[in-house]
């Protein structure tokens, strides 16, 4: 039973992480040992924690309140518009965006910078692979 049980939340977390590209796995395993260290009880990212990361307001960096759909827009298939810079960004959503979510560097970049403009600190572990999950999600 106990190998049923352990074989069924392996595939539960292969099916999760299966959507990502291979260096996005990889990134996903590392983000997954941080937030474990962080939280012995963590057992796996959740794209709706990811939803309420991603669409709660703060006050950003600016001083306005801003969130990530500041930018990115509430459906994630369709262009974003840069709130400061009026630049169009490309779908974020992979099922639409197919380069989206297949570079490491690029995806920490984005993770970093954004984070910081919105929340004004770097996003945890914890946050940024929720916020993975739901834009794969997409």
């Amino acid at each position: 039973m106990k190998k049923y049980t352990l074989a069924m939340l392996l595939c539960g977390v292969l099916a999760n992480a299966g959507g990502f590209s291979p260096s996005i796995q990889s990134y996903i395993a590392t983000l997954k040992s941080e937030a474990k260290q962080a939280n012995s009880s963590f057992v796996d990212f959740n794209a709706k924690r990811g939803e309420q990361i991603f669409t709660s307001k703060h006050i950003g960096k600016k001083g306005d309140s801003i969130s990530c759909t500041s930018c990115h827009g509430n459906n994630l298939t369709k262009n974003g518009q840069n709130a400061t810079t009026n630049k169009i960004i490309k779908p974020l959503a992979p099922s639409v965006n197919k380069s989206r979510l297949t570079d490491t560097k690029e995806v920490q970049k984005w993770l970093r910078r954004n984070f910081k403009d919105v929340y004004n600190r770097e996003g945890t572990a914890l946050e940024k692979g929720d916020v993975l999950y739901y834009i794969q999600s997409k």
